[in-house]
């Protein structure tokens, strides 16, 4: 039986990573001319194993990017007295919900930062179509995890 988690509500937190994060995807669209997706990023940014496909100033910038993802939330943890998280300890569960995620991004060619926050900007149907579906199975399994197992 898993245990009911309650979330916080954090309106101006949320509205700041929202910002935050619409800042990033017009940053890179406006200096890189590319999607900020987390999927292509990281791609191109492992990419330096094969030189052959990625410039260094194309696999630089990912790396920075993904530095970035990694760094922001160490340097919070160390400056905050108290940072409030939900991280699940299965690391099973865990590794089996990524082999699901990386699934999808594969099938869906792209994730959800790529089709949710870039791909709908552009207007693209799609990422609409994507956005629509991936929301749709996270609905379902929220419902499945809180009131049909537990």
């Amino acid at each position: 039986m898993l245990p009911f988690v309650t979330t916080a509500f954090t309106p101006f937190a949320s509205l700041f990573g929202g910002v935050l994060i619409g800042l990033s995807a017009v940053m890179v669209m406006g200096l890189f001319g590319r999607i900020a997706g987390i999927t292509g990023i990281t791609a191109g940014g492992i990419s330096v194993v094969d030189p052959t496909q990625a410039t260094a100033r194309d696999w630089s910038w990912r790396l920075a990017f993904l530095v970035g993802l990694i760094a922001a939330p160490l340097l919070v943890t160390a400056v905050a007295v108290e940072v409030p998280h939900s991280v699940p300890t299965n690391l099973w569960g865990m590794a089996a919900a990524g082999l699901i995620v990386g699934t999808g991004t594969a099938l869906g060619s792209g994730c959800t930062s790529g089709h949710g926050v870039c791909g709908l900007a552009r207007l693209s149907k799609r990422s609409a179509v994507a956005v629509l579906t991936f929301m749709a199975f996270a609905f379902v399994t929220v419902f499945i995890i809180r009131h049909v197992w537990g």
